[in-house]
């Protein structure tokens, strides 16, 4: 065999291992979705504290798929996994997205933001959720690289076009989304989505399950904003964290319980003359072994309970 076919056949070959590998590192990208009703996929994130080492990507993130277009459903806790989000729609509908919808400002479900923005694109969020973002921006972009190992700058921090005060309906095309804003609950810029279509209700962070609640907004006002949701039967059910449900309300009750308990027995001490050191010491740990990530959360958790409460009338 001559040289120069020798060459050519070695070109052939790393030209063929280059497009395995870019095909390889494509698929790569692709970010796992489960289509849990007509239309509605979603990408199920891991119990575990954001960290450098998953670079905060652990929440339940996705899209819903319209005969016109697509709204986007959080966008990662990452660019990176925005980006692979991104391709999970290419590869699922060649329809445009016209929405992103931000559930809450917690990073895991806005870091992804960036990878969206585009002509045509309009960010949805609570009233309050711009408010929220200015204010914990400058920490959020100093302390990314340090806690989660990402580089962002301040145009990943995409706050909304669209302002939802109490509830909003957005059209994709035979395809109506509910939108409501909720009071103080989980944080205090709360947004659910409900498909009618499919009987489907995106939760977000106003449902946990396996994973401790985490109480950023308000404890009274997380039960005040349940109660009305636990006396509808909803076909399917997606938390913030945890499995798709499919036995609403059931699956409510762990998370009511354990809201709940905090509130009786953080009432009860203060009642009794008890501080904030022995609510810490006490309080809630008859639920430790229902959850995961309990003492990463729970202390912070009676902390801000017993702030609430404890100026109550």
């Amino acid at each position: 065999m001559s040289s120069r076919v020798r060459i050519r056949l070695s070109q052939f070959r790393a030209v063929v291992l280059l497009l395995l590998f870019s095909a390889s590192a494509t698929a790569a990208t692709v970010l796992s979705v489960t289509q849990v009703a007509p239309g509605i996929f979603v990408h199920l994130g891991p119990h575990e504290i954001p960290d450098t080492h998953n670079h905060g990507a652990i929440a339940n993130i996705g899209f819903i798929v319209g005969e016109r277009c697509v709204a986007v459903i959080d966008t990662g806790g990452n660019p990176d996994q925005g980006r692979a989000l991104l391709q999970a729609i290419r590869h699922a509908t060649d329809k445009p997205i016209c929405y992103v919808i931000n559930t809450h400002v917690h990073p895991d479900h806005i870091y992804g933001n960036s990878v969206f923005k585009a002509e045509g694109v309009k960010f949805v969020g609570h009233h309050n959720l711009g408010r929220a973002m200015a204010a914990r921006g400058p920490f959020y972009l100093a302390k990314a690289k340090e806690l989660l190992g990402i580089d962002l700058g301040a145009g990943d921090l995409i706050p909304p076009d669209v302002a939802v005060d109490k509830e909003l309906d957005i059209d994709l095309g035979g395809r109506i989304l509910k939108l409501t804003a909720h009071p103080a609950a989980h944080t205090d810029n709360d947004l659910s989505i409900y498909d009618p279509l499919t009987d489907t209700l995106w939760l977000a962070d106003l449902l946990f399950l396996e994973h401790l609640p985490v109480i950023d907004g308000s404890l009274k006002g997380w039960l005040a904003v349940i109660e009305p949701l636990e006396r509808h039967a909803y076909k399917t059910v997606i938390p913030g964290h945890g499995p798709i449900v499919t036995d609403w309300p059931r699956s409510l009750q762990p998370e009511k319980r354990y809201l709940q308990s905090l509130l009786s027995d953080i009432r009860a001490l203060i009642k009794s003359g008890g501080l904030l050191e022995q609510a810490l010491e006490s309080v809630g740990y008859q639920a430790k072994a229902e959850w995961k990530l309990f003492d990463d959360f729970h202390r912070k958790n009676v902390s801000t309970a017993f702030a609430e409460l404890e100026w109550e009338d």
